[in-house]
């Protein structure tokens, strides 16, 4: 399988790549992506041979129906790392809450974010690449919390490959920026930023299409790759567990082949979702992909109103600070997939240029017929993580929470939500929730919720507050690819 460029081509990359070529060098024409130049089909023959099967066994499969140039050995090795998760044999338990709501916990495994799930075998994978080619590469990781503290657990200490990962200071829970800071691989550097995530992804794509950058590292040695979802090799491993989550439900005669499902995700930089779309377009039976955002709600304006505008927009922090994010690199996948690559590029160019852009009516509708959409604010996710936790016994994380209101909205069909985070990553918000009074500190609230509720925190969370501090990094966002070279 060959993969292609979402805004065209500009002349001077190639006009199709190999899936190895897109995940080592992710920086298309004119700042665009790579995307599968088609996707494979997944039929009912398909689903019905993994009823049975270990997760493990479904996503080989999955890889090979794109007949990705990897070798079957090295995604076999990759996929070994989901036996680091909670249970090897089912590295995300889907969980019923109440009928017609199945959550689905991408969150059990080491860094107790849903970003492992794709991570943990692309960072393997990538870095043997480098390793085999004899080349060496940096990676760039902005993060609003969880993407950051996943690539540096599944890259650390690995040949070949060094990590700068740019965050926001101040904008990451207490355990996501400890996840970060002290990690002490000798390959790993991570960069706070005066900024938000949007400056720190801004900052990432500059860098990434910076002739200059690439012509120092060039100079050193070095070449330059990327573990945001921008790679497409996050997006396929995002493409495997919504199959799975439907045949759990198959499994447990919630539904039969070829019911349809609604899937909910809370979505920032839109990786999540865009696995969904993808899987719905190869095959699965997926009637809508229910979009949950927080009080920045630029996703929910696309999907129900057509317009993308950030023009007099300013970043809001909120309770589920993954999700407070303005451009959604993502979206533009679907963008491609539904309208080409020239209306892509006129519509990237326009939000760059203008911080706008609008659909007309007939693409507003073709959005609509894959995508609806709601937000909600800190409140109604406070009110949400309460009710959940005393009243149906499940406690989830902020970034959860929001997707519960879609799920009152489409009730009548079957659903599964995505928890992108345990409860544990944002303690001091969950408390409040369950009991109010003033914030507490996220050790002191994760001691209060286990013995309150009586859940156990896990020990990779519980021995961060004893950790040494390494990175204590920290500049205005015009500085980053200075310190980035200091550390080269």
């Amino acid at each position: 399988m060959y993969f292609i460029e979402t805004r065209g081509n500009d002349g001077k990359k190639p006009k199709k790549v190999t899936f190895s070529e897109a995940i080592l060098n992710p920086s298309a024409s004119y700042g665009g992506l790579y995307v599968p130049e088609k996707l494979p089909n997944i039929d009912e023959k398909f689903l019905q041979r993994h009823l049975t099967s270990h997760y493990k066994e479904l996503a080989f499969d999955l890889l090979r129906l794109f007949s990705i140039d990897i070798d079957e050995e090295l995604i076999k090795e990759a996929l070994n790392l989901y036996d680091k998760f909670d249970d090897p044999a089912n590295p995300i338990p889907v969980v019923k809450v109440e009928e017609n709501l199945f959550i689905a916990e991408l969150y059990h495994g080491p860094t107790r974010a849903f970003k492992d799930m794709a991570l943990q075998p692309f960072g393997y994978i990538l870095s043997s690449l480098a390793k085999a080619r004899g080349e060496n590469y940096l990676i760039l990781a902005a993060t609003s919390g969880d993407t950051g503290p996943a690539t540096l657990e599944t890259f650390k200490n690995r040949e070949n490959v060094k990590v700068a990962c740019i965050y926001p200071a101040g904008g990451t829970s207490d355990v996501q920026r400890l996840q970060m800071v002290t990690e002490d691989g000798e390959n790993l550097k991570v960069i706070g930023i005066e900024g938000d995530f949007d400056d720190a992804q801004s900052a990432l794509k500059s860098l990434l299409a910076s002739e200059k950058f690439h012509a120092i590292l060039q100079e050193k040695g070095i070449k330059l790759s990327a573990a945001n979802s921008v790679n497409f090799g996050r997006i396929i491993f995002q493409i495997i567990y919504h199959i799975h989550s439907y045949l759990e439900l198959v499994r447990r005669k919630e539904i039969t082949f070829g019911d349809t499902i609604n899937l909910i995700v809370p979505s920032g930089n839109f990786g999540n979702a865009l696995g969904g779309y993808y899987a719905k377009k190869m095959g699965l039976p997926i009637k809508k992909i229910l979009i949950a955002s927080n009080a920045n709600n630029v996703l929910t304006e696309l999907i129900n109103e057509g317009r993308y505008d950030l023009r007099n927009k300013h970043l809001i922090k909120t309770s589920s600070p993954a999700m407070d994010i303005l451009k959604s690199s993502n979206v533009e996948r679907v963008l491609f997939d539904k309208f080409g690559a020239q209306r892509t590029k006129e519509l990237m160019d326009s939000l760059n240029d203008k911080g706008y852009y609008k659909l007309n009516e007939d693409e507003l509708a073709a959005l609509q017929e894959d995508f609806a959409a709601d937000f909600s604010n800190d409140d109604e996710v406070k009110a949400i993580i309460k009710e959940y936790a005393l009243e149906k016994t499940y406690l989830m994380d902020p970034h959860t929470a929001t997707t519960i209101k879609l799920f009152k909205r489409y009730a009548a069909d079957k659903n599964v939500a995505y928890s992108t985070a345990e409860w544990t990553k944002f303690a001091p918000t969950v408390l409040e929730a369950l009991e109010g009074g003033e914030k507490k500190s996220d050790l002191e609230a994760l001691q209060i919720i286990s013995e309150k509720l009586g859940v156990a925190i896990p020990q990779r969370i519980a021995e961060l507050f004893h950790k040494r501090i390494v990175h204590t990094t920290v500049v205005p966002k015009e500085k980053i690819e200075e310190e980035i070279l200091k550390f080269l």
